[in-house]
Formats: structure tokens, sequence, C-alpha cells
């Protein structure tokens, strides 16, 4: 179980100290999905980035399975159980797709053209492909949340990992999920506004402000949906005061 203890997050700014996670507590379970939703610049992403040790916290703790994990760094992190897939991924400039997927897998045995099949990718056009700028920002990202599912895990964290993908590979990544929830126990934290990606959700927690503002089930959430009247998309309104 990942559990978060009274954490803040802040940040220097033109030597101004700028909160950016005020006070967050949660708990979340083994084999359960959470999405993270909320305006923008509510936190969302610096949540995640915080869990994964890319920003290092202020205070509190975060414990992973009852060991407080708070001053470790991001590869210590991962060699614990968390990986996390970037909304904007890098680029390995020498390496070939198939030889990423084998590197995140580690010594776990994995099938990589069916990992690239999960994502919405043709294995037979991808997986000699070099992991560079030949790849579009939509390319590169599904081939991310490939290595991640390669990877045997504790808790993955998914930066919303819609962005920037076509209708058809969006929906082999939502089958992706529940075959993840399905067949592994890992803690899958999605931060989202999709409608579809929401409905996955065991439970959806709102974060605005840097704070929680709510925990609610998916339910309630899409009832929300449906009831505002600005949104018509499908997406969770990305403006202030949505809830």
């Amino acid at each position: 179980m990942l559990e978060l203890k009274n954490l803040c997050l802040e940040i220097e700014n033109d030597n101004e100290k700028i909160n950016i996670l005020k006070d967050i507590n949660l708990k979340f379970k083994k084999n359960k999905i959470y999405v993270i939703t909320g305006p923008n610049g509510g936190g969302k992403s610096s949540l995640a980035k915080t869990i994964m040790g890319i920003y290092k916290a202020s205070s509190g703790n975060i414990l992973l399975d009852g060991e407080n994990i708070a001053d470790l760094d991001i590869t210590e992190r991962a060699k614990k159980g968390i990986g996390f897939a970037f909304q904007q991924p890098a680029r390995f400039k020498g390496i070939k797709v198939n030889e990423l997927l084998n590197l995140a897998a580690g010594d776990n045995k994995v099938n990589t053209c069916k990992l690239l099949q999960d994502v919405g990718l043709c294995a037979q056009d991808y997986i000699n492909r070099d992991v560079d700028s030949s790849l579009s920002g939509g390319e590169l990202k599904r081939i991310e949340i490939a290595t991640i599912l390669a990877r045997n895990l504790k808790v993955a964290l998914f930066d919303e990992p819609e962005a920037g993908i076509d209708l058809w590979s969006f929906n082999k990544l939502v089958e992706t999920f529940e075959d993840m929830n399905k067949n592994k126990e890992t803690t899958i934290i999605i931060i989202s506004h999709q409608e579809r990606i929401l409905n996955l959700a065991d439970k959806v927690i709102i974060l605005a402000d840097g704070r929680i503002k709510e925990i609610a089930s998916k339910e309630s959430v899409l009832d929300k949906i449906k009831k505002n009247d600005n949104c018509r998309c499908g997406d969770i309104c990305q403006k202030g005061g949505t809830f």
C-alpha cells in the first residue's frame, strides 16, 4: 500500500516561495485504480512527480508498504517498484524500441510485440525503430507506456496518458489499463480529465489549489460532468470552480 502523510511541496520562483502541495493525506490500496483530476494548475502532475521522486517533498512522509521513502531518489524509488509515464516522454538516441522495452523489463520475461500492440502500435513497424526524433510525441508516449507495462510494478503513475494519441489507440489504452488491473497487483494512479479514464477508477481524487478537495466514487464525479452544461466533450471541465 502507498500512503501519503501530511505531504507538502514548496518551490522557490524568483526568490518567492510557492506552495504547490498543501498537507496531502492519501491512501492507495494494492490492485486498485485511482484517477486524479481537477482544474489545471491544481498540483496533479506535481503530486505524481513527488511520489516518483522527481520532486522532493518539503515535508511529510511517503510510505510504501510501511517504509518511508520520502528521502529516496528517483532511481531508488524505481528499484522499490514505482514507475512513471511522463506527459512529455524523453527520447533516447541510439536505442531501438525493442532494446528499450527489454531494458525496462529487466529480469521479467516479456513479449515486446504484445506490449506494443497493447498500446496501439503495430509491432512490425516499431520494434526496430530508433527511439529518437523520427517518432512523434504520440508514438513516444505509447512506447513509454509500454515500458511501464513491461515492469512488475507496485505503483504505476500515468500523467494524462490519453494526450496526443488517436481514438483507436486510446481505446486500446483503456483496455490495457483494464487488463493490467485484472492480471497484476499494481496500484494504478492516472492523472486525467477524460471521462472513459474516470470510468475505470475505483476512486476519483479531486485536487485543486494544491489540496484534496474530494475523494469520490466515479459515479458521483461522472454525474457532475453530466450536469455541467459547459462541458460537452466527455472531459471534466478544466476551469476552476467545477468542483
